[in-house]
């Protein structure tokens, strides 16, 4: 998220900063990375994609085995967050430099990191990739198409409905019932009016009427399913277990049965490579994939992430919003899906959100309010206990403001020594030093990693079964326990809640569920980013509630059910005022107005 809070009227926007920036051509990044020509597919000359298949020809002489992989890995460093506020925490900001000040350092690093969709660069947020001194680069490109990924992604989801819709149109052999057809378009844009709708026209010629309606690309089961596809034959495997609805019996309906799969994953095979691009210091970056984490699972590529553990000595990836959100699903999800094993963590917070969430108005954050922030650090201290309950290890990064004193930064460092045990946290100043305001920070980070390495796994907080043969690590539950009983163990142990409560239509969801065999699944609950609770207005750290699921959705190309609560929606709507509004372009293509 862009630190643009920081700035003051003399200081430059982050889209200058970017442009004021000599970029290295993107075949001297490749090669300080140790990717091959051979394997180089550039767009220009500041992006490319990676043919994965031809580095692994390169790295591996095409034979990749798991012992292999474990002795050439690199160490993975996740970043996560407090719970977010409108104050911006700022955690792509701190994890970009981060991973300059690790290349300051010496250490081969790299970033495997989301891509920006662009409903959010139009309606909020106005630029996702980074601030100030600590981004990647070009922004601009990145922010705005960048290599099609979306584009790819909206277009292989809208044929898929396309087929099933044509499919009834041509005779129904599969006999779908049209009222119980589940897929939905999608699109990379910020759209209420599209949430809801009703297609075709009737008759002969304008296809059969039916209830229908969009999501958010990022949202999309194709998303999902890119996401943590391992290579081309596994994403056409997924592809082609997507349920797309029922019949008049309620038999579940594939892509497969459409006989379309492999048609819809020509149309993401160059998608499924990730794009390389650098940050501001030169660090080499994955960018790739990006599925929200309040309605989906909230982290980049598998694929990227483990090219770059393979390329790199350590790798700096995120999970999106909170501990309860994106680093949640990193490790029960993508960790579970990958086998990926994570060294060190880091939870960025800031005093103007710990602040917040210790009840003060937004417009007052800039005033010193000492008794609000110690009431705010529950939400802080919450969050580095979950990471905790995965067996790693959080530094805490106090990403610094203009606005803070040093009383408050001071009562910060003082907690982390407070709480049992200690946390480590540290002041790191990126958005206005880049790698240089993170060495103390890269510091720590090394310091765990050596631990770690050195050390036992902590079992701690392993599930109470260690024997189930889908552990793989740092999850909080076991699928094979049931739907019912993973949710009740996230919502228990992350959310602080007393329990989970199922409306008729998530209860009669579930036994449709059951009785196809997808109740031991993992499960990705969509929830408020803002809360603990499924209720946005419940700042701090709210224990003894309920977690209302409105509706289960299986995904089962991606691999998971998700898991709807409050009023959480899959295509978000713009602001008053979005940030489409201060985005503009000159007569030589020069872009401003992207914070």
């Amino acid at each position: 998220m862009s630190q643009k809070k920081t700035q003051t009227p003399s200081q430059p926007s982050d889209v200058e900063i970017a442009q004021a920036h000599s970029l290295e051509d993107i075949h001297t990044i490749a090669e300080r990375a140790g990717i091959p020509e051979d394997a180089l597919i550039p767009f220009g000359k500041t992006k490319a994609k990676i043919d994965v298949a031809a580095l692994k020809e390169a790295l591996h002489g095409g034979v990749e085995n798991e012992e292999s992989k474990e002795a050439t890995r690199g160490k993975l460093v996740l970043v996560t967050a407090m719970s977010p506020t409108p104050a911006g925490e700022g955690k792509s900001t701190t994890l970009i430099g981060l991973a300059d000040a690790m290349s300051m350092a010496g250490h081969k690093t790299m970033v495997a990191i989301r891509e920006p969709s662009q409903g959010p660069v139009m309606g909020i947020k106005g630029g996702a990739a980074g601030g100030g001194y600590a981004q990647i680069v070009p922004m601009e490109d990145i922010n705005l198409h960048f290599t099609g990924d979306m584009h790819a992604i909206t277009a292989a989801t809208n044929t898929l409905a396309a087929i099933i819709d044509n499919h009834i149109h041509h005779g129904n052999a599969l006999n779908i019932d049209p009222r119980r057809v589940t897929w939905r378009r999608c699109l990379d844009v910020n759209d209420r009016a599209l949430r809801n709708i009703v297609t075709g026209l009737g008759g002969p010629a304008h296809g059969t009427p039916k209830e229908a309606g969009f999501d958010i690309t990022a949202a999309s089961e194709i998303m999902a399913i890119l996401c943590l596809a391992t290579d081309l034959e596994d994403l056409k495997k997924r592809i082609s277990r997507i349920v797309v609805g029922q019949t008049y019996d309620q038999a579940p309906v594939t892509a497969g049965d459409l006989q379309c799969a492999g048609a819809i994953t020509a149309l993401l095979k160059d998608a499924i490579n990730p794009n390389l691009v650098q940050t501001l210091g030169g660090t080499p970056a994955l960018c790739h994939g990006g599925p929200f984490a309040n309605i989906a699972h909230g982290c980049n590529s598998l694929i990227a992430t483990t090219t770059a553990l393979d390329l790199a000595d350590v790798v700096l990836t995120e999970a999106g919003f909170g501990s309860d959100l994106g680093a949640e699903k990193f490790f029960d999800v993508k960790s579970r899906a990958g086998g990926l094993d994570v060294s060190a963590a880091v939870v960025v917070a800031t005093v103007r959100s710990l602040k917040y969430n210790g009840g003060v108005a937004r417009e007052d954050l800039g005033a010193e309010d000492l008794g609000a922030l110690k009431r705010g650090m529950a939400n802080l201290e919450r969050h580095v206990s979950n990471i905790r309950k995965f067996g790693v290890e959080p530094v805490v990064a106090l990403n610094v403001f203009d606005s803070d004193t040093s009383a408050e930064k001071k009562t910060v460092l003082e907690w982390g020594d407070s709480i049992d045990p200690a946390v480590r946290v540290v002041e790191c100043r990126v958005w206005a030093e880049g790698g240089k305001g993170a060495a103390e920070l890269a510091e720590a980070v090394g310091q765990v990693m050596e631990q770690a390495e050195s050390g036992t796994p902590d079992a701690t907080h392993a599930p109470a079964d260690s024997s189930a043969a889908d552990h793989q690590g740092h999850q909080i539950y076991y699928p094979v326990h049931g739907l019912e009983a993973s949710m009740n163990t996230i919502a228990t142990e992350i959310y602080g809640a007393k329990d989970v409560q199922l409306s008729a239509q998530a209860r009669k969801d579930l036994a449709f569920i059951k009785r196809h065999g997808w109740d031991k699944l993992p499960v990705v609950i969509s929830k408020t980013q803002y809360s603990f609770s499924d209720d946005p207005t419940q700042l701090g750290a709210p224990t003894g509630h309920t977690l209302h699921v409105r509706q289960l959705v299986p995904k089962v190309g991606a691999g998971f059910v998700v898991a709807l609560t409050g009023d959480v929606m899959t295509l978000p709507g713009l602001p008053k005022r979005p940030a489409a509004e201060k985005i503009d372009v000159d007569s030589q293509g020069q872009i401003s107005g992207l914070f």
